[in-house]
């Protein structure tokens, strides 16, 4: 019988297969490119190409593609044979290092913001050997990048590596000022929590809606929800567990270090957990993932569903980004230590994070605004749309002693009694979690709680790599010019706390009493929903670090813009549509046919006893009448509010119109749908409940 450890990585092109297959020459140049950036010789590429080929058709592989990720937000792949004619008639199995290091999609079919017209199709993607090839199916996928004739990066991926690369390069000037000298690079690392629903291909078939655009646009509460929290880290039903099986082979034989599964809050909720892994690779994993989910749900009749707010009135799914930064020798630079008032150097990057989130607040919401993420965050699952930092009652402390130039104390380290002699004592941890928090230290790492389910982590990561270096690239400047290094970097890092402690929350997110104080008092940004955040995008300020730091040209960004702004808008037309075509064609007809029923069953009871009130069906009447009524005239509304808006002059104008005035029609239509479904009889209603959803899954 076949272990983990015997299949884990077995469809994926890594080290231990390179070292194998590639001669120790090739192998130690690919490798220098790999850890270190130098060019890649094109015999080199030739070689590994070769040694690709060979082992992916000895993997049952008949296709190669380049494997990239553009901006629609799922991954692209044009699948190409290995074979090439021969001239005795039949054909031979070639793959060369050209191939494997360029390709040449259509540019103008993908998302480009105005980089790429139809007339100016060519584009090229670029082999990225930093992130290990892979068979999926029958195809050897190489991941790549993804940029136009012009050069202009039209993926996640490019910018990406731009920002992972802005981090190296700072960090490393920093670390020299410590005296660090046998670090060759510096890599953000991530592990990313991925939080899904499944329920069952039956119900998902029966609700248009879902199919239509991921999430229920009516839906009635149920009568049980989430409120006996008994289905968080609850036992794990037989049809979930054998796709929890299933999903965690699939995922290790292509390398995906898949760790940690339970149930989440929410009925039918779950949760897949990876070890952390270098960002790019973490992205392209998490990518894969959520491909997988959603292929082995099928075979189990299920439906995997990754939009952040699937039902209304249960929790959504977000997707915690956990980053860190770490050397290549093994140093994990956000570690305190036992005592981190005495390590400068750990404080310094903790100043340089403070810094970053605080200058840059509004790119980090940027980074995770969708339509579907509006919907989750502020609400009892998600962090507010206000962002803030939690850094526990040690850090805290320690920072306010450096402030104020008072002595640190120290935090007593508590030793756990559980007033049972035979279970263990423990040292409790010296800060709590906050689960309110959308940017919070967690002992050596920060979790960023405010990334939706569907959100591809790269966006996250380009924002937070790069305003991280640019905290890093002030503080480098100034210290490498500093005649007492020591004394500078006391008031620096003093300076930073007094400038930028407004950031800093430990308290209750929720609470909207902090909402006031951040706003009002701290200054802080509340962008509640997707246009409020965009609109901050093209600041002075954002463009002059990201283009600064070489991670963004001007072009770029403002074609992310339009993209970004562009998908919103999209999104919530097709649903207001959704919405008025279900309304119409669907509910209100079924709402008719129950009242002509009722109205029947009234009219006999009349005829048997002309003194009945008939109080069940008179009610029922009455309402369902006027909501039908009202049906009909908030669709009419929402039809006529999705028509004006073609009157914006640009894109910007277009998603503030469909916030204001779109978005609050389809609330006013689904409140009275829901308020008809409730006493619509079920055997009428067209599509299965929350109740019946939720609960599908045996």
């Amino acid at each position: 019988m076949k272990t983990v450890s015997d299949y884990f990585g077995s469809l994926v092109f890594d080290d231990r297969v390179m070292k194998a297959v590639l001669s120790a020459k090739v192998y130690a140049s690919l490798k220098h490119t790999i850890d270190e950036g130098t060019p890649l010789d094109i015999g080199v590429a030739n070689a590994v190409a070769s040694a690709m080929k060979d082992w992916a058709i000895a993997h049952g592989a008949t296709h190669y593609t380049h494997w990239f990720q553009p901006l629609t937000g799922v991954t692209a792949e044009k699948h190409d044979s290995f074979i090439t004619p021969s001239p005795d008639g039949g054909v031979i199995m070639e793959f060369s290092g050209k191939e494997l290091i360029k390709g040449e999609p259509d540019a103008s079919s993908f998302p480009s913001g105005g980089l790429r017209a139809t007339f100016e199709a060519r584009g090229y993607t670029a082999w990225d050997p930093t992130s290990y090839a892979f068979i999926k199916g029958k195809v050897l996928c190489i991941p790549t990048a993804f940029c136009s004739y012009g050069g202009h990066a039209l993926d996640k991926k490019t910018p990406l590596l731009r920002s992972m690369e802005a981090l190296n390069r700072q960090s490393l000037r920093i670390l020299k000022l410590f005296g660090v000298d046998n670090a060759k690079y510096v890599r953000s690392s991530v592990g990313p929590e991925q939080e899904y629903f499944l329920i069952t291909k039956e119900m998902y078939d029966a609700r248009p809606d879902l199919r239509f655009t991921g999430r229920t646009l009516f839906g009635a509460k149920p009568p049980k929800g989430q409120e006996m929290d008994d289905h968080y880290f609850g036992v794990i039903k037989p049809k979930v567990a054998a796709f929890m099986e299933e999903l965690n082979e699939e995922l290790w034989k292509l390398g995906i270090l898949a760790k940690t599964e339970h149930n989440e809050v929410a009925p039918a909720q779950h949760e897949l957990a990876p070890i952390y892994t270098t960002t790019n690779i973490a992205t392209d994993h998490n990518q894969l993932m959520m491909e997988i989910m959603q292929k082995v749900a099928g075979r189990h009749g299920l439906v995997c569903l990754l939009h952040e707010k699937p039902f209304e009135g249960v929790n959504g799914s977000g997707k915690h980004n956990n980053w860190s930064l770490s050397t290549d020798t093994g140093v994990n630079l956000l570690s305190p230590g036992e005592t981190p008032y005495e390590n400068a150097q750990f404080l310094l990057f903790l100043c340089a994070v403070i810094k970053a989130v605080d200058d840059y607040q509004d790119l980090l919401r940027i980074s995770v605004a969708t339509a579907g993420n509006d919907h989750r965050l502020g609400a009892n699952e998600a962090p507010p749309a206000v962002v803030s930092m939690f850094l526990g009652d040690e850090l805290n402390a320690v920072l306010e002693a450096i402030e104020t130039g008072e002595p640190y104390k120290g935090t007593e380290r508590t030793v756990m009694k559980l007033g049972v002699d035979v279970l263990p004592k423990f040292t409790r941890d010296t800060t709590d979690r906050n689960r309110t928090s959308p940017f919070a230290f967690t002992g050596n790492k920060f979790e960023f709680r405010m990334l939706g389910s569907s959100n591809s982590i790269a966006c996250a990561n380009i924002m937070l790599n790069s305003a991280v270096a640019e905290s890093l690239k002030v503080y480098a400047d100034r210290l490498e010019e500093a005649e007492d290094f020591e004394t500078a970097l006391h008031e620096m890092i003093q300076k930073t706390i007094r400038d930028h402690k407004r950031i800093i929350f430990n308290g209750n997110g929720y609470d909207d009493a902090w909402i006031k104080e951040a706003t009002e008092v701290r200054g802080l940004m509340n962008l509640k929903t997707t246009p409020d955040a965009f609109a901050h995008f093209m600041d002075a300020k954002n463009v002059a670090m990201l283009t600064g730091q070489k991670v963004f040209t001007k072009e770029e960004m403002r074609s992310r813009y339009e993209i970004m702004l562009e998908n919103y808008c999209k999104t919530v037309i097709i649903e207001a549509n959704t919405m008025v075509r279900i309304a119409r064609k669907n509910i209100a007809p079924a709402i008719e046919l129950y009242l002509g029923d009722v109205a029947k069953a009234a009219n006999a009871k009349r005829a048997l006893a002309p003194d009945l009130p008939c109080v069940y069906e008179t009610r029922i009447i009455q309402k369902l009448s006027q909501y039908t009524d009202q049906i009909v005239l908030n669709a009419d509304a929402l039809e006529e509010a999705v028509e004006g808006i073609s009157v914006a002059k640009d894109i910007g104008e277009e998603s503030f119109m469909i916030k204001d005035t779109v978005l609050p029609k389809m609330d006013a239509l689904r409140q009275v749908v829901d308020l008809a479904e409730v006493i619509t009889a079920k055997t009428y209603w067209p599509f299965p409940s929350y109740g019946d959803i939720l609960f599908s899954v045996k």
